[in-house]
């Protein structure tokens, strides 16, 4: 580990991780640290837990009906499953983008900034100044300024996905989770978001769920190589993509398998 890397330290921590489907478990064990104002990207193939892993690191996977979890998941040192946190106030800390761009159809590109706060019943106190600041940080402030007034989906995809991570923004995370932003995006929308990606982590904490190995490669500072719902390996990603400890790590990377 670099100097660099020393000095990155856990804002997520995760201890012995389970989650359950009913009676169906689909992560075991997990163990695993995620730096401060860095990019983590967490792979492997479909069915390997990446998605449920995410949604339980703000609490989204106990809205599912019949699914819990066990063990901890530490927002700096605080265990979020303890009984005395308010999961509500998690998710405000934690936020989430979809893999599908989810404006609110019947919301204006202005209303559907202001959505998640109005949602959680937070006071707006300068709505003009936060809308142009949530904009702004997604790069899409000069494409909308004219017609903030139109409906969020009126938008083009990769526009409605920027729209969806100012909304999170909005809220002022300090972690933002995304699971496959730019699965439905394409080549040029993709690039935008990964531009911007590289400029959030100078501020949040970025956990992102991906499919694409070359966009783990481009984005990523750590990447955690999940397989069966187990954590196979995790480090730096220039070395997971160039000297992985584990074959089933170079397996899939190299596309021999999943």
């Amino acid at each position: 580990m670099n100097a660099e890397d020393a000095r990155a330290l856990p804002k997520l921590q995760t201890l012995g991780l389970c989650a359950f489907f009913g009676e169906s478990q689909v992560l075991g064990g997990i163990d695993l640290e995620i730096a401060e104002h860095r990019v983590t990207a967490v792979i492997g193939p479909s069915g390997c837990g990446k998605s449920t892993f995410v949604r339980c690191l703000n609490r989204m996977h106990e809205v599912v009906p019949h699914a819990r979890v066990s063990g901890q998941v530490l927002l700096e040192s605080q265990d979020i499953y303890a009984r005395d946190v308010d999961p509500v106030r998690v998710r405000r800390r934690v936020g989430m983008v979809f893999q599908k761009a989810n404006p609110f159809p019947t919301l204006s590109i202005r209303d559907n900034v202001f959505a998640g706060l109005r949602l959680n019943g937070i006071q707006i106190d300068d709505p003009d100044t936060l809308l142009e600041q949530s904009l702004r940080r997604v790069a899409l402030w000069d494409e909308v300024k004219d017609h903030l007034g139109r409906a969020g989906t009126s938008l083009s995809g990769g526009q409605q996905q920027r729209l969806c991570i100012a909304r999170s923004l909005a809220l002022e995370p300090e972690v933002l989770l995304m699971d496959e932003p730019c699965s439905a995006l394409d080549p040029i929308a993709t690039a935008r978001v990964e531009e911007l990606i590289h400029e959030l982590r100078q501020s949040y904490t970025i956990v992102i769920v991906t499919h694409n190995m070359q966009q783990a490669a481009r984005v990523a500072d750590f990447t955690a190589f999940f397989y069966l719902g187990k954590l196979v390996e995790y480090g730096r990603t220039d070395v997971i993509f160039t000297r992985p400890k584990e074959r089933r790590t170079e397996d899939y990377i190299t596309g021999r398998f999943g």
